[in-house]
């Protein structure tokens, strides 16, 4: 177990003394979000280090609570060209400066290899997913995993208080316990991607950015004089370099390309598709079906007989979704509640019945794989894998 960095070392650390008043931007931003009983001196911080501005930030001000703080790095993978590349995540140059943040601020920086545990509970299923005709999200799966358990016991094997990380999403004290909410900043929330937290995790974990906007968040990093305040953020799928998800499924999956026929709902044979994996619930783009009366769309992807099932826009309309592998935060929650079934989409009114979640009114670009998450205004309450969807018309089934 590590030792207690003591004051003085962490005053050499940052080339400022900790007890000299931090500015306001800082001061404003760190108080009540750690959630720990006083005296904070006396509690351990294990904080999710990813190398990148927002998880620095949370290392730095759980640092200056004055608590003792250890930043952890899990290598997720290495993909070639990901080692030397920026702005992906839990891997190569982001290591390394998630390494320099921690040596900056004066914290014990860990990092674990849980390569293969990822390959095998994110990756690889990934690719079953685009085989099997659904749309995969592997980020949920690597929180559901290596993120919110097998970090979770490194961090309780380290004897923390709790788990902090740079999500953008707020942990609130409610009356029956602790509640996940958005974040305060729409652009950035990050609820839909946590909506598989369990009660227990959101027990432990601490989400100190949730009420925050991202550029005060660089402003931080910046007055803190953290090497990664202008680092640019992750963007695509972590573990897919260049953009090109196909190709590591094709690697994993080299039947991938298996072309097959693109249907008319309606029955007609309209041409042929270069592999299942090109395509997804909604998209109109790259069916190079020329000649329609009007647009078509991808309305389903029939895996077991290699065909993509396309028609207008209307047949992309959806009644309801049958949810698997529900997460249910709510408790007793009855209420009225609004589902979000993409991540960029809008909550839309909707209930739940059993595992089948009922629209409002018809929904469209509902895609198996994805997920349905369910709010009560900015409450999580959970949700589920969309398994399959009810077509608003029959004709469109």
């Amino acid at each position: 177990m590590p030792d207690t960095f003591s004051s003085s070392k962490r005053c050499a650390s940052w080339g400022r003394c900790w007890n000299a008043a931090p500015p306001a931007t800082i001061w404003a931003a760190m108080q009540p979000e750690f959630q720990l009983p006083e005296p904070l001196s006396q509690r351990r911080i294990v904080v999710a280090m990813s190398g990148g501005v927002d998880s620095s930030v949370v290392a730095a001000l759980a640092a200056k609570t004055g608590a003792e703080v250890i930043g952890v790095t899990l290598q997720l993978y290495d993909h070639g060209a990901a080692v030397g590349r920026t702005g992906s995540c839990c891997a190569g140059q982001d290591i390394r400066d998630a390494r320099a943040v921690a040596d900056r601020i004066g914290i014990a920086h860990y990092v674990f290899d849980y390569e293969s545990q990822f390959r095998d509970s994110v990756i690889a299923d990934f690719a079953d997913e685009y085989m099997a005709g659904r749309t995969p999200i592997p980020c949920v799966k690597c929180n559901m995993g290596v993120k919110f358990t097998d970090l979770f016991q490194i961090a309780r094997d380290l004897g923390a208080d709790c788990l902090a990380t740079g999500h953008y999403v707020r942990r609130v004290e409610g009356p029956q316990g602790a509640e996940l909410h958005r974040a305060a900043d729409p652009a950035r929330d990050q609820s839909y991607f946590l909506f598989a937290t369990t009660q227990a995790q959101l027990d432990y974990l601490r989400f100190p950015l949730g009420g925050l906007p991202k550029p005060q968040v660089r402003e931080i990093a910046a007055e803190l004089g953290l090497s990664v305040a202008l680092k640019p953020d992750s963007q695509d799928i972590c573990f897919v370099p260049d953009g090109d998800y196909a190709k590591i499924v094709r690697k994993l999956r080299p039947d991938a390309d298996e072309g097959g026929d693109i249907v008319h709902v309606d029955g007609r044979v309209l041409g042929r598709h270069k592999g299942l994996i090109h395509y997804t619930v909604g998209q109109r783009k790259g069916l190079e079906i020329g000649g329609q009366a009007e647009p078509l769309y991808v309305v389903r992807l029939d895996a077991e007989g290699r065909r993509v099932i396309v028609g207008p826009k209307v047949a992309l309309a959806v009644s309801g979704a049958r949810l698997s592998d529900i997460n249910w935060l709510g408790r007793d929650f009855t209420g009225p509640l609004t589902a979000k079934v993409r991540s960029m989409a809008k909550p839309v009114p909707a209930r739940l019945e059993g595992d089948r979640l009922i629209f409002d009114a018809p929904e469209y670009g509902v895609a198996p794989g994805q997920a349905a998450v369910l709010y009560a205004g900015d409450q999580v309450l959970g949700g589920g894998w969309i398994a399959a969807t009810e077509a608003a018309l029959a004709e469109a089934a």
